[in-house]
């Protein structure tokens, strides 16, 4: 067989393999993406800001933060007007807390706590309700409309605190008929957190639904809202499996509670406290709530919790 013939041969046959190899040939399947990993947000969430709290930070008039103020008309819709409190000089949305008076109360009786609570990052709204005679149930209702006030202001665009509130993240507190108010809004499931202050309420309630993480402070010499009839039942009510926690004042009187004084270090330490841990998800606060012996302190009476939170 001549030379050219054998070329002719071995050509075809290569061909012929190629041919055979491009019919074999199955493509590569395409990548495909990674399920994606849930956001932080989706379980348990941290949202701790600020530096790391000691005892004398906590005892402190205020926190890290410088704190401003927007005065809220009387004539808003829901509540009888107010103030917002809120920190400047950090970034990113933080929770909302609306603080509720007594009866006969004025606002000026609790604004001790907006820049408190406002100067360790929280928008604070301190309100007047819309009559002194107001009754727990209104105060609750008057307590969730603020918080809906703020968070309509955040969601504007001509608000000083534009942007600043996270809707899911709210907390209530108040004073005497005010506690008793936020402690019907705690028996719901709006809040982050409730710190009822000599809670006062009579009648039927639903606090042994509460499953919002609630701190009673009570005064042990409270005349009004006596803590036998009020603050110490009303935590006993409150289901064992929620977190909460009973802190009684050694020597208050009704408005021991409302700050300012020789109880405003003690009050700022277990105040803030709660609404980090429990708004901020911020486990650095357990240590105080958690961890000291709070009776060994001449200034706390008595103090009850379901630890660890």
């Amino acid at each position: 067989m001549n030379k050219s013939i054998l070329q002719k041969l071995s050509l075809g046959t290569s061909v012929l393999l190629v041919s055979m190899n491009a019919l074999s040939w199955t493509p590569s399947p395409e990548p495909v993406d990674p399920i994606p990993e849930p956001t932080p947000c989706e379980g348990e969430c941290d949202f701790s800001r600020g530096p790391n709290p000691t005892v004398s930070s906590l005892e402190a008039e205020a926190g890290p933060y410088s704190v401003s103020t927007q005065s809220v008309s009387s004539s808003v819709n829901g509540f009888g007007g107010g103030t917002i409190h809120f920190p400047t000089g950090t970034t990113g949305t933080m929770g909302a807390i609306a603080i509720v008076p007594g009866f006969v109360s004025p606002e000026s009786s609790i604004i001790w706590w907006g820049p408190r609570l406002a100067s360790h990052g929280f928008v604070v709204i301190t309100i007047a309700t819309n009559s002194p005679f107001d009754q727990p149930d209104s105060r609750e209702r008057q307590v969730s409309a603020a918080l809906d006030y703020v968070i309509t202001q955040s969601n504007g665009s001509n608000s000083p605190i534009s942007g600043m509130v996270d809707a899911s993240r709210v907390a209530a507190m108040g004073w005497s008929m005010g506690g008793g108010g936020s402690l019907r809004l705690a028996s719901g499931t709006r809040l982050s957190a409730a710190i009822p202050l000599a809670p006062w309420h009579t009648g039927s309630n639903s606090f042994d639904q509460i499953e919002t993480p609630t701190l009673i402070i009570a005064c042990e010499n409270d005349a009004v809202a006596t803590v036998n009839m009020h603050g110490s039942p009303f935590y006993e009510r409150i289901p064992s499996t929620t977190d909460k926690a009973y802190l009684e004042i050694a020597g208050g009187n009704h408005s021991c509670a409302n700050g300012g004084g020789t109880n405003g270090g003690l009050l700022g330490k277990y105040g803030v406290s709660w609404m980090k841990r429990f708004i901020d998800n911020d486990l650095r606060y357990d240590q105080f709530l958690c961890g000291p012996d709070h009776a060994a302190n001449s200034a706390v009476s008595e103090y009850r919790d379901t630890c660890n939170y």
